[in-house]
């Protein structure tokens, strides 16, 4: 049974805020990794300013080593934005990466990345920062792109968000979610058995979380074992099988970002309130 992780950060950040945005060094980690047993992990940027340059960081060990590493594309939703298709392109034909990367710490997603994600069948790990009515609404709208929700949707333990999602991972098809993080363990046992096995993927949100300790949580839900091999890696692996060299034109890929309101703003609202 091949063994991967999903999600783990390489390379130097460039703030200094915390390790997150500072070095993703994997010294101690990929020492770890052979310890529990893992075979492949999954790699993408620390948080960076510039993360055409952040790709290309990574991109150099996922090449090196391809036996060991897979590789996505960390874009930031708004400094990115009218180059996210090249970037994009740029990672599958020239990196050999396999997905995307985007976070709502940086920006909310948008249509410019979802369509880049159609257009080469890439799946986009996504972390909404327990924002889930955003994953609702690109997962109605791209339902030929798989979105990867690590965490249950929350790293930062919100329970109402986790619970929240799980009908959601239940509701659609390209909704999954990771592993990596999960600290109320019931939630994750619930959407194991409420989605199903083949709705989840092993992660560790490396380095700086132990991939063995967070693999133990796999194992403790006491799946079937054709159950257990899809979590550890044959989900990840049939999520990226369609990825293509040389892109489907799709919607509106070759469009610059539409002007008018930002993505953030809500016409019923005014400072927050409903007006």
């Amino acid at each position: 049974m091949l063994i991967i992780d999903c999600h783990c950060h390489y390379g130097p950040g460039d703030g200094l805020v915390g390790p997150w945005d500072t070095r993703a060094d994997l010294t101690k980690f990929m020492r770890w990794s052979k310890e529990a047993g893992i075979h492949k992990t999954n790699l993408f940027a620390a948080f960076h300013s510039d993360y055409a340059w952040a790709n290309e960081y990574v991109a150099k060990l996922v090449n090196r080593h391809p036996a060991q590493f897979f590789g996505f594309a960390f874009i930031h939703p708004e400094r990115d934005a009218g180059r996210v298709f090249e970037m994009v392109k740029r990672a599958v034909q020239e990196f050999n990466f396999c997905g995307i990367k985007v976070h709502r710490h940086d920006a909310r997603i948008t249509r410019e990345i979802c369509e880049a994600a159609q257009a080469f069948r890439l799946p986009i790990l996504y972390d909404p920062t327990g924002e889930i009515s955003t994953v609702e609404l690109v997962a109605t709208e791209y339902p030929d792109v798989n979105f990867i929700i690590p965490h249950l949707s929350s790293f930062a333990d919100d329970w109402k968000a986790q619970l929240n999602f799980i009908p959601l991972l239940e509701r659609h098809a390209n909704v999954f979610t990771d592993t990596s993080g999960i600290r109320r363990f019931d939630l994750l046992e619930m959407a194991a058995k409420r989605a199903g096995a083949h709705k989840i993927l092993f992660g560790s949100d490396g380095p700086w979380l132990h991939p063995g300790v967070e693999m133990e949580k796999v194992f403790a839900l006491h799946l079937q074992p054709e159950e257990e091999a899809l979590v550890l890696g044959g989900n990840f692996l049939r999520l990226i099988s369609n990825v293509r060299s040389q892109p489907l034109k799709t919607g509106t890929l070759y469009a610059t970002p539409a002007s008018g309101l930002p993505a953030a703003s809500d016409p019923w609202l005014r400072d927050g309130v409903v007006v």
